[in-house]
């Protein structure tokens, strides 16, 4: 069973290349799901964020209000640490269960989509890595139209984010998703039969 990481900042077009893969027969595990269902009411990751952030960043029904959340840690290295510290390992331990689930189903390759994985301490066990990039404008086009929001806001949430001139030196395989989805298609059709042959 072969591991690769998938990654790209905000408006890459990362979730769309994570789709492809699954539309190719890829077992596609999803961190960003993982880390919601860590947060679930009474999980321990949510007694831990609730102990250290207190109430301010829960909804009435006690779910984790994730934009109060963001908020919070927006800019602020100390409190983000504290909040990986929290997540991170329970993240682990779904991402441990879900190749479990994946080597019962006899998965010929596994693809691990997060968007911090090249910040986090999956980028020292799984290879190859794969970046998918965009230029910077079409990318906060892209955010705009599917969020609703302003570009200023999405600048700065690319500017919160590694640049990809950096992810690119951790990358084994890059991506330019520019050309439209007939090209994407077609490149990751390509890099996925590179990888089930390797």
């Amino acid at each position: 069973m072969k591991i690769v990481g998938l990654t790209g900042g905000i408006g890459s077009g990362k979730s769309e290349v994570a789709r492809m893969f699954r539309e190719l027969g890829a077992y596609v595990i999803d961190a960003d799901e993982m880390a919601r269902r860590v947060v679930e009411p009474d999980k321990p990751a949510w007694r831990g964020i609730k102990e250290f952030f207190g109430e301010e960043v829960f909804n009435p029904d006690q779910s984790l209000n994730r934009k109060k959340l963001a908020e919070r840690v927006f800019g602020d290295e100390q409190t983000r640490k504290k909040l990986e510290e929290i997540t991170h390992s329970k993240i682990g331990e779904e991402i441990l269960k879900e190749l479990e689930e994946a080597k019962k189903k006899k998965a010929k390759l596994v693809v691990i989509d997060a968007a911090l994985l090249l910040e986090s301490s999956l980028k020292d066990w799984v290879k190859p890595i794969i970046l998918i990039t965009a230029d910077e404008e079409l990318r906060i086009k892209r955010v705009c139209a599917r969020d609703r929001c302003n570009k200023q806001e999405v600048r700065a949430r690319i500017r919160n984010q590694a640049p990809d001139s950096e992810r690119a030196k951790k990358a084994d395989f890059i991506i330019k998703n520019e050309q439209g989805l007939t090209e994407l298609r077609k490149a990751v059709s390509n890099l996925y039969q590179d990888l089930i042959r390797q």
